[in-house]
């Protein structure tokens, strides 16, 4: 046997799968001798080389069974991490060693080349299982993690869609981010995108649609749809109620709640004939109409809309017209169709600045004028009336014309009705409280008062309610504490605390507005002679709605439910296929007729007495006692009772006139006897008497219902 030289033993191979792990890594260059330096035999040795291996293998297979199940994704990884500490210190311990019997291991290298064949041997199945192992724990380790890159793609998908959902909500919810896409009809020469034209009618009660002046309005409603009336908001007045119809809240919710009113926050008082005061931002809440069309790029006009010159929410109308009340009607109609001839936004001769709007929103204050200033029931609203009627006709004409008629949609409304007054229904307010304990009185007719100091409240209005004990005519609720929920008129700091509400046709005033006491003893007539503000539920409140156009496609003539004026927003935005504001409104198109007006079981139509008219002339009801040939007084007080003093003298021709003659019969012969011939001069003596009589008391009942002094006039 050979001895081969220490510097031969290191230059041997060793197989590199025990370069690092078992124990025949001890047989390196480094450590030929390791087993010789107690002097034991080879084979003895080579036990103990097979217990060292042994133990490793156990090692080895502990450290696998202990990692099992305990990472389905990082097994693979984790075990042949852990391995590497336990086979680095099999080496380490092999190389101690190995320095401390390096002497001797080149005796060794043939004897033990057996042993070493046979460690060789074990060595390769012990690293075919380790690989095997290995290999099965990177296939699981593979698997796992395609299952988990499955389940993170799957994650993925549901977030995205999660996210898109998140979007998609929020682009509904915020319209102002929606564009507006129409679709466009042609009329034959333009392409129109839906339109419609809302015109208010103020003061318009529902009832004069049965008075035979209307013709247009009448078939108007025969084409279209309509409830037999529109109940206003409470208080029954133009500015709140205008500002309803424009936003779809009640007047608690969009803060306008009166014509004149105090707000306590800002200090500032709301007065709607003084523009530079009530046309402020601050004092309009809500989103109207023609802010809502314009953030969705649908353009809108504006004429003489109450709360139009506003400048609401910083968005301004296409265009807008100032109010003039003088504006004569035949102008108003040229006007509107005007804009309806500007071009389209497909003409090529359109101009960005002058766009032609898809809603046009017109504001006609005629009938509401006069029915102050001479009543409902006078000769010179009827004419006011017909002359309304004659507007709608020459619109509907023009839209005929232009071949719009199918194209435009057109809705005819009003904002509440009219009652009339008399000076046997005024109610003197210095009567009920002492104006001099009140900071603001607040409304009008009805009287919102402000007590200076806030202790005073309760005992005011229990001295209110102590008053008015034996008025039927008078009612006197605390904002906060019993006013009638369904007038949704306490939820605002600028409706006052007490509130005096009269019946309808009932009116409040104060001394300096007219005094009641002498008034009627100078004969006085109180103006204005048509009055509203009252309960908006009353008949003599009711406003009207009638719509016809492609946006309502029902048959002629149909029928719905009567509804409260909070619903048109709705109803308008939706014939324009925008997307309204939150409002109080719940009516959405299509509209749900009921029937037809001319179904058998359709309601017959209402006209609601207005309030008596009380004369002031104590002998009047005996005079039509006792003389049959005077025309009915009724006629006579409808006609004074609109008299002013520049036509009185021809009202007073026109009833002298209608009063006949009387009828003398011809003179029977003259007879000799004397009491015959005393008779007869005595029966036409008296007849004459009378004649003279009658003269006299039509002089003085037109002189006693000629106005001598009026009140200040009040819109």
């Amino acid at each position: 046997m050979s001895i081969i030289p220490d510097n031969e033993a290191r230059k041997v191979d060793i197989p590199p799968t025990f370069s690092h792990s078992g124990p025949f890594s001890r047989l390196d260059g480094n450590s030929e001798d390791e087993g010789f330096d107690d002097g034991r035999p080879s084979g003895e040795l080579s036990d103990s080389d097979h217990d060292i291996l042994e133990e490793e293998e156990e090692r080895e297979r502990l450290l696998t069974t202990k990692e099992g199940m305990s990472g389905l994704f990082k097994e693979g990884v984790k075990v042949g991490k852990r391995d590497q500490p336990a086979r680095s210190r099999g080496m380490q311990r092999g190389n101690k060693r190995k320095s401390r019997h390096g002497e001797s291991s080149h005796l060794m290298y043939e004897m033990e080349e057996g042993v070493a064949a046979s460690g060789s041997s074990l060595s390769r199945n012990s690293s075919e299982s380790d690989e095997r192992r290995l290999l099965a724990t990177l296939a699981q380790g593979k698997g796992s993690r395609t299952h988990m890159l499955g389940r993170t793609a799957i994650y993925s998908i549901i977030m995205v869609f999660f996210i898109i959902l998140l979007y998609l909500a929020y682009r509904v919810s915020n319209p102002k981010h929606t564009k507006h896409t129409a679709t466009l009809v042609s009329n034959g020469t333009s392409l129109f995108a839906p339109t419609t034209i809302l015109i208010s009618l103020d003061g318009f009660r529902a009832d004069f649609l049965y008075r035979g002046l209307t013709p247009t309005l009448n078939k108007f409603i025969e084409n279209g749809i309509s409830p037999k009336y529109m109940l206003p908001s409470f208080p029954s007045v133009t500015f709140p109620n205008h500002y309803t119809m424009a936003t779809g809240l009640y007047p608690e919710a969009h803060g306008v709640v009166g014509n004149k009113f105090w707000d306590p926050s800002l200090k500032k008082q709301f007065y709607y004939t003084h523009p530079d005061q009530s046309m402020q931002p601050f004092w309009w809440g809500g989103e109207p109409l023609w802010v809502t069309a314009e953030k969705q790029d649908v353009r809108v006009a504006v004429h003489m809309w109450p709360g139009s010159e506003a400048h609401i929410g910083g968005i301004e109308p296409a265009y807008v017209d100032k109010y003039n009340g003088s504006e004569v009607l035949p102008l108003k109609v040229s006007r509107l169709l005007g804009l309806l001839d500007l071009p389209g936004p497909e003409d090529p001769h359109a101009n960005a600045n002058s766009p032609r709007p898809q809603l046009i929103a017109a504001y006609v204050p005629n009938v509401d004028g006069d029915g102050h200033k001479y009543g409902p029931n006078s000769t010179e609203i009827r004419q006011t009336i017909k002359d309304a009627d004659g507007m709608l006709e020459s619109l509907l004409h023009g839209l005929e014309q232009r071949n719009l008629t199918d194209i435009v949609n057109v809705v005819v409304v009003s904002d509440h009705g009219m009652a009339t007054t008399d000076v046997e229904r005024l109610i003197q307010l210095e009567d009920l409280v002492d104006p001099n304990e009140l900071s603001h009185i607040d409304g009008w007719p009805l009287y919102g008062l402000r007590p200076k100091k806030d202790e005073d409240l309760e005992r005011l209005y229990q001295q209110l309610k102590e008053k008015t004990t034996t008025n039927p005519n008078i009612e006197v609720y605390l904002r906060d504490k019993d006013m009638p929920e369904r007038y949704h008129f306490s939820n605002n700091k600028r409706i006052a605390p007490l509130w005096i509400v009269p019946k309808t046709g009932w009116a409040i005033v104060t001394k300096d507005e007219f005094d009641i006491e002498e008034g009627k003893k100078n004969g006085d007539v109180y103006h204005p002679r048509g009055l509203h503000g009252y309960d908006f539920e009353h008949p003599l409140m009711r406003a009207i709605f009638v719509a016809r156009g492609p946006a309502f496609p029902h048959k002629p003539n149909s029928r719905m439910e009567p509804f409260q004026n909070i619903e048109l927003y709705n109803i308008i935005c939706d014939s324009l296929s925008i997307t309204p504001a939150p409002n109080n409104g719940t009516l959405r198109l299509p509209l749900k007729p009921v029937g037809l007006h001319t179904d058998p079981e359709t309601p017959p139509d209402e006209t609601p007495a207005d309030p008596v008219e009380t004369s002031s002339s104590p002998s009047s009801s005996a005079l039509l006692a006792t003389i049959s040939i005077l025309p009915s007084i009724s006629s006579i007080v409808s006609l004074a009772s609109g008299l002013e003093e520049t036509s009185s003298w021809e009202q007073l021709t026109e009833i002298e006139s209608s009063i006949p003659s009387p009828v003398i019969p011809k003179p029977a012969p003259v007879e000799t006897k004397v009491p015959e011939k005393e008779g007869k001069e005595s029966w036409w003596e008296w007849l004459t008497h009378k004649a003279d009589g009658i003269e006299e008391w039509v002089e003085e009942f037109v002189h006693g219902h000629t106005p001598t002094a009026e009140a200040k006039p009040r819109r």
